[in-house]
């Protein structure tokens, strides 16, 4: 049993030593403090450690930084695109405010828009009627005019046959003037 500590490194002295130690009641030489074990453990411990830090902690903590670093990109991602949400949720709040506020105008513009053509539909309305009133007037003169000068010559011709039977003769043509003339003075006078 005694014969595998005669491997290790160091002096035979040493190994004699660690020998009777532990036959002496020790069972474990890695508690005892040994120079030799204890230079080749510091020895073993660098190499190893050198080893590891090359090999595997180097490729380990490159791992944990790129991970770290890809977390890290995710969050700022989600950081911005949380923050190009907020945006385009303000933005679009905002479209929808200015959408709102243009149908609004749009609705009151059509709303004067109606009210103006309403206006000038009335206004137009009330010169069309005073117009038809003017030449209902206008027409209405003229067919009186017409309808007096129908009755003046009415008036002439049945008093030039009243007067030619009256006097049972033919007047002359001055006696025939002044006779109508004073027939119209008449019928102005009997027409004011």
């Amino acid at each position: 049993m005694f014969s595998q500590y005669k491997s290790l490194p160091g002096t035979d002295s040493i190994n004699e030593s660690a020998i009777a130690i532990i036959s002496a009641g020790n069972t474990n030489p890695l508690v005892l403090l040994d120079p030799g074990l204890f230079i080749w453990t510091i020895i073993t411990f660098i190499v190893l450690l050198t080893v590891l830090g090359k090999f595997a902690w180097g490729p380990l903590l490159k791992a944990l930084d790129d991970r770290e670093s890809k977390i890290r990109k995710s969050l700022d991602d989600a950081d911005k695109a949380r923050i190009e949400l907020e945006q385009m949720s303000a933005e679009s709040e905002e479209m929808i405010s200015k959408a709102r506020s243009d149908a609004q105008e749009i609705r009151v513009e059509a709303k004067n828009s109606a009210e103006k053509l309403k206006s000038e539909i009335k206004l137009q309305a009330e010169n069309d009627a005073k117009k038809l009133h003017e030449n209902a007037q206008k027409q209405i003169k003229v067919e009186k005019e017409k309808v007096i000068s129908e009755i003046r010559k009415e008036v002439v011709a049945l008093t030039v046959s009243i007067s030619e039977k009256i006097i049972k003769r033919n007047l002359t043509t001055d006696d025939n003037k002044l006779f109508i003339e004073d027939s119209l003075k008449k019928l102005k006078e009997y027409e004011a």
